[in-house]
């Protein structure tokens, strides 16, 4: 079957390349333009930043299968893509524990005033003065969402020795064994008894802003929120009022809810904001610039390891969607 990868740095070509030698590969997200150059094209393979709309998806008459190297896939018309007949096959996972573990990155980057120790360290200063932390061991951790990553997260903050809430809609009985988590019978009473408050959700109508200012109010004071699923999980205006109130005493974030609008300025030239994107954007950069946050650029995912599977799951995806035993698809 004729093959088009999309958005592949060179070493994903190279290593793609070596499965399906005869696929075409493209470094740049799907256009109108590029789709003259695949008209036959019978499975395709994009990342996040291609939008794979019913306009672009009916210029591909030949289309089979969507195999998305990502766990998302809100990037695509399901619907459309339902009513012709296309298969969408997904990774849905590849990077619970790398994940997880950039979570307590960020974690143990706040409680050990890590940031601001290395830049004073770096500039010849070694006054320790205003760079107390605090131990993980004995703090309460509350995780709402116990999927995949939010696993992962258990087991090692267990491993720190901290106590462990959980909220989520499907419980697992394993973490309950195994790392005596807790599960809490609402959302309000994880964040009132929690310490450290980590999301791993994904995002749709029923968990956007899931933290507002509402369930902000209600957070033990002086917790401490880290992010690493999506950003419009958190109300940006919320967080930064918790954080001026002094509800939260620090916040870590690996996902911003207007990331596009931040990761290239050079688009806010032609870029026309309605009121509320404007508010979004004024309030994610000044949580950039905020003395109690730590951003990182939505790079939890991020490892060598990580990567591989994703490029390894995706494989497997197209050759036994071939094979006539297709595996991970989108119901």
């Amino acid at each position: 079957m004729k093959i088009a990868f999309l958005e592949v740095e060179n070493w994903e070509k190279k290593y793609l390349k070596k499965i399906f030698p005869t696929a075409q590969f493209f470094d740049s997200v799907l256009t109108v333009q590029k789709i003259k150059k695949m008209q036959d094209v019978e499975i395709i393979s994009p990342f996040i930043y291609s939008e794979l709309t019913a306009e672009k998806l009916a210029l591909l008459p030949n289309l089979k299968l969507i195999a998305t190297r990502s766990t998302g896939f809100d990037h695509i018309d399901v619907a459309f893509c339902k009513q012709k007949n296309i298969a969408i096959a997904y990774v849905p996972v590849y990077g619970e524990n790398t994940v997880a573990e950039h979570t307590f990155a960020l974690l143990l980057a706040l409680s050990r005033k890590l940031i601001p120790s290395v830049e004073r360290a770096k500039s010849g200063d070694f006054n320790l003065a205003g760079l107390r932390g605090f131990d993980l061991a004995g703090k309460t951790i509350g995780i709402i969402g116990t999927g995949n990553i939010g696993a992962h997260v258990a087991r090692i903050a267990s491993g720190f020795g901290m106590k462990v809430l959980g909220f989520d809609l499907n419980r697992n009985e394993d973490l309950v064994k195994k790392y005596n988590l807790r599960y809490t019978n609402t959302l309000v009473e994880l964040v009132s008894n929690s310490d450290i408050i980590t999301l791993h959700l994904p995002l749709n109508e029923h968990t956007h802003h899931i933290i507002d200012k509402g369930i902000l109010n209600q957070t033990k004071r002086g917790a401490y929120l880290i992010n690493t699923a999506r950003g419009g999980l958190v109300d940006d205006e919320a967080l930064l009022w918790a954080l001026e109130s002094n509800i939260l005493a620090g916040v870590g974030l690996d996902v911003l809810e207007e990331e596009p609008l931040i990761r290239e300025e050079r688009e806010l030239l032609h870029h026309r904001f309605n009121s509320a994107e404007m508010k979004d954007y004024i309030c994610e950069n000044i949580l950039l610039r905020h003395p109690k946050v730590i951003v990182t650029p939505h790079n939890a995912f991020n490892s060598k390891e990580a990567l591989k599977r994703i490029l390894d799951t995706t494989a497997a995806n197209i050759q036994n969607f071939i094979k006539g035993q297709a595996q991970n698809l989108v119901k």
